[in-house]
């Protein structure tokens, strides 16, 4: 970033709240974040509490007046929710109309029954990928985690070698690929462009999933030879229905949305006319709440309605599916009103006066900043959501493609090595019987791979285009 362009974004920046040296700024960074990982490691306070805990300290810190600190972090929490609030509701429906209907099993049936052997955990792979597209992690791991045992018992396979591929294609689509909560508040904040945020994301996926996934669990498997619990393999959710949706309309539903944004992203490319009418038409459906909507609605025809849903159901289908995104809509805007606290105070604007002069890359900068909040509080959201505002002041002479890789390494570090501050953490290791010693052998190892491996493809993107 040149000196002429630092001048000219300081120029157009608002004026901070806050008249606070670099020093007082900093010192109330390290605070505020330092809050936030006492409040959730020590404490075990919610992510939400914490994040709105840690603003005001910042801002107090920073000597910011805090009924503008208040305004700042309200501000901050209104558009974050507002921008990607709708996006998570409805992911979540969709997601659970997909388990719901037994069109999860369906996809997982369908494929399994064609692979064995050594291709299984490149089915597996296959299979987190595309579930893992419009469900959050969690979800995903209580969808796919019995289907992984459930497998490793019947076709006597390692657990590791069959469950890391799962993991491993979860993992990376929470951390890199939208319509994930992450990488859409990452979007939002540093001004990126969804549709050639998705297009890059799913690139850097392909190698990342592949090396952390169906590569890095022959060695998983040979570090930590467990067998499959029995008393975690539950029967399957979609049993007592009569009849499942077909693979094919499945998939198309799992898919549309991706499709969609990813038909934008081209049209726009090809075309490059904003009056044209079909760029247009494109910059409609492929909106992403548009290319959600459009998967729901379509899924009530493809999913419910196949399964024997009828239209009583429906409606308390889509209810439950709201209640358990509660908690993540009110970290997603807590980390929302943080980001917005630090930009206001001045923090912001610091991190770009500061970075001119050093010769670290601005997006293994963002890397770093991620790892380093990852590491701390174990959340990728607030890893993600609080790098993001730090940042953010570094896309604005950006280009499109590189403002979307910012995104994307931002990414890539809020998933550097789970360890037992993340729920995540102890999860895997009460759905595996692993110990916490066999578990940081495996899963925390193969988080930190994906983290390295996609950060470092995001690097060399940037040196090609």
């Amino acid at each position: 970033m040149t000196r002429l362009s630092v001048e000219m974004l300081a120029a157009d920046a608002p004026e901070p709240i806050t008249s606070a040296g670099h020093a007082q700024l900093g010192i109330a960074v390290l605070a505020g974040i330092a809050v936030i990982v006492l409040l959730i490691t020590k404490s075990k306070l919610h992510a939400f509490l914490a994040l709105t805990i840690g603003s005001l300290a910042l801002g107090a810190i920073a000597g910011a007046p805090l009924d503008k600190v208040l305004t700042s972090f309200s501000t901050g929490l209104g558009t974050t929710v507002a921008g990607v609030g709708v996006l998570i509701a409805l992911g979540a429906m969709l997601g659970k109309m997909l388990a719901d209907s037994g069109g999860a099993d369906q996809i997982v049936d369908t494929i399994l029954a064609k692979a064995g052997g050594r291709s299984m955990p490149w089915a597996m792979v296959l299979i987190a990928s595309v579930i893992g597209l419009p469900l959050f992690f969690e979800v995903g791991i209580v969808l796919l985690i019995p289907v992984v045992l459930m497998v490793a018992k019947r076709g006597n396979y390692s657990l590791m070698r069959i469950g890391i591929p799962a993991l491993a294609g979860l993992s990376v689509m929470h951390g890199l690929v939208p319509p994930h909560p992450g990488p859409l508040v990452a979007i939002d904040a540093v001004k990126a462009d969804l549709g050639v945020t998705l297009a890059l994301g799913v690139l850097v996926a392909i190698p990342t999933v592949i090396i952390a996934g169906p590569l890095f669990s022959r060695y998983a498997a040979r570090w930590v030879d467990v067998p499959a619990p029995d008393r975690m393999i539950p029967q399957r959710a979609s049993e007592d229905l009569e009849k499942r949706p077909g693979f094919g309309a499945t998939l198309f539903t799992v898919l549309l949305p991706v499709i969609l944004m990813l038909a934008k992203a081209l049209v726009d490319i090809v075309v490059d006319d904003p009056e044209n009418p079909v760029q247009r038409v494109f910059d409609v459906i492929g909106a992403p709440m548009i290319a959600l909507l459009a998967s729901v609605l379509v899924g009530i025809f493809t999913l419910l309605r196949p399964a024997g849903f009828s239209k009583e159901r429906i409606s308390p289908l889509v209810e439950k599916s709201l209640a358990p995104i509660a908690g993540i809509l009110l970290i997603v805007g807590a980390g929302g009103g943080f980001k917005q606290t630090l930009i206001d105070t001045g923090v912001g604007q610091m991190v770009l006066d500061i970075s001119e002069d050093w010769s670290i890359p601005a997006l293994l900068l963002a890397w770093l900043i991620a790892v380093a909040i990852r590491l701390a509080t174990g959340s990728a959201t607030v890893a993600t959501v609080s790098a993001a505002g730090l940042v953010a002041p570094l896309a604005a002479d950006m280009s499109t493609t590189h403002a979307a890789l910012l995104v994307l390494a931002i990414g890539a570090g809020s998933l550097f090595f789970s360890h037992v501050n993340d729920a995540g953490f102890w999860m895997v290791k009460e759905y595996f019987g692993l110990s916490v010693g066999q578990n940081i052998k495996t899963w925390s190892v193969m988080e930190t791979i994906i983290s390295v491996v996609a950060g470092g493809i995001v690097l060399l993107l940037s040196l090609v285009i």
